[in-house]
């Protein structure tokens, strides 16, 4: 099977990785693809929200599948295009990746399928904003209808915060609408869904830390860093999120005629009255996805493809390392309000070469070639530092220590990565 990797990100980099492992995998296409990928892959460039573009990439390579790794091409309608063009792809059309496009339709396909959430105001001018702020009072849940590269939301107990958190989503015109939503308690769990339209399979649950700061101090990311597997989630938990909010949510998808080919993120919070869903988004999250892949024994294109054709009722249970894995972002210095690029990064080489490589990879995100060839910062989140375990405080131990060998002058990270797990200070 030939393979095309859409993306640019660590999480396309954990995906085009995974693939590679695959026996089934011949070769490998990462399009724009990063540094990290072309010593796996072949990197293309391609505009990845253009469906044309992406179309005459998948036909000049003659591929066995496409990978969509990023929302905004499925948001721009890539998945359409090459189903339309007789091109296998797992990822979902345009109208079924409106589950993460906007809050608010999401909120609209919840209550039609009656899965248990956050209570939400949708507001479409200062006044409506104002008056759901005071509905709910703090701490302030403020979340941009539409994709924000995971920094949307505004969490907090300051009432002009969320009040010009909330403009500023509405400021963007148009149909710009903003959603406040009760505040929901408890520990929060990420679960990944590979769905055919009609069958989902449930990946392994992982946890994300998303603001930048420890002990959740800051403003949000697009994600600090990961942990898989949870063994503070109670028993049944992936069952009951299956059975209470994935199949209603594909099943009322289709029913709409827009089914839901691809991963439906279901990202929730374990609060005293129960699982309820936070978000969905419509691809591999990132951090999440560093980790639980590591993990994942069965083939992944084998699976994929049993999701692009509707066959995932037959495919095989899923196989899972008893391992732990742990990922640590390292973030640039100014994330993430104004990241400093073109730093150069070195002892990755070093790492690769030392014992510490049995257990741990490093997956680019924000890396690129300056004129010189040399590695450099070219975004926010930098790397993401991979490491398994027999739990998660080896896992946790070999992250840091591969993560102490990377140069990034002024580059950051968070220390508290799966702590309180390991420590199992986390109750559900």
């Amino acid at each position: 099977m030939k393979v095309l990797v859409i993306g640019s990100g660590a999480r396309e980099h954990a995906l085009v990785r995974a693939l590679t492992l695959d026996p089934t995998v011949a070769a490998v296409i990462a399009a724009p693809g990063n540094p990290g990928t072309d010593a796996l892959a072949l990197n293309e460039p391609v505009d990845a929200t253009d469906p044309a573009a992406v179309v005459d990439l998948a036909r000049r390579h003659e591929v066995d599948l496409v990978v969509v790794g990023p929302e905004a091409p499925l948001v721009a309608g890539v998945a359409d295009a090459l189903r339309g063009a007789g091109i296998r792809c797992f990822g979902p059309g345009a109208q079924a990746a409106r589950l993460e496009g906007s809050k608010a339709y999401a909120k609209e396909v919840m209550a039609a399928a009656e899965v248990p959430t956050a209570m939400a105001h949708v507001c479409t001018d200062e006044a409506q904003l104002a008056e759901a702020l005071d509905a709910f009072g703090a701490p302030f849940v403020v979340k941009d209808d539409g994709l924000a590269a995971g920094k949307g939301v505004v969490v907090t107990e300051d009432r002009e915060v969320a009040m010009a958190h909330g403009l500023a989503c509405l400021a963007k015109g148009g149909d710009a609408r903003v959603v406040i939503e009760e505040f929901l308690d408890g520990p929060e769990a990420s679960l990944f869904c590979i769905c055919d339209g009609t069958t989902v399979v449930p990946l392994d649950l992982a946890q994300d830390f998303k603001r930048i700061f420890d002990g959740d101090e800051g403003p949000n990311t697009g994600g600090m860093g990961a942990y898989s597997p949870l063994a503070w989630a109670p028993q049944g938990l992936v069952d009951d999120v299956v059975a209470r909010v994935a199949q209603p949510v594909v099943d009322e998808m289709a029913r709409r005629g827009t089914p839901f080919v691809g991963v439906l993120y279901v990202g929730l919070a374990l609060t005293s009255r129960g699982p309820r869903v936070i978000e969905f988004n419509v691809r591999f999250g990132d951090p999440e996805t560093q980790s639980v892949l590591a993990r994942l024994e069965s083939p992944l294109a084998v699976l994929l493809a049993a999701a692009a054709d509707g066959r995932l009722e037959d495919h095989d249970p899923l196989r899972w390392s008893a391992q732990s894995a742990v990922t640590v972002v390292v973030a640039a210095e100014g994330y993430p309000a104004s990241p400093v690029t073109g730093v150069a990064i070195d002892g990755l080489e070093e790492l690769a070469a030392d014992d510490l490589a049995e257990h741990v990879h490093v997956l680019h995100a924000g890396t690129a070639h300056d004129d010189e060839g040399a590695l450099v910062s070219s975004g926010g989140r930098v790397l993401s530092v991979v490491a398994l375990g027999d739990d998660l405080a080896q896992a946790r131990d070999r992250a840091y220590e591969a993560v102490a060998e990377v140069g990034l002058e002024g580059g950051h990270h968070r220390t508290d990565i799966a702590l309180r797990a390991a420590r199992g200070e986390i109750r559900a």
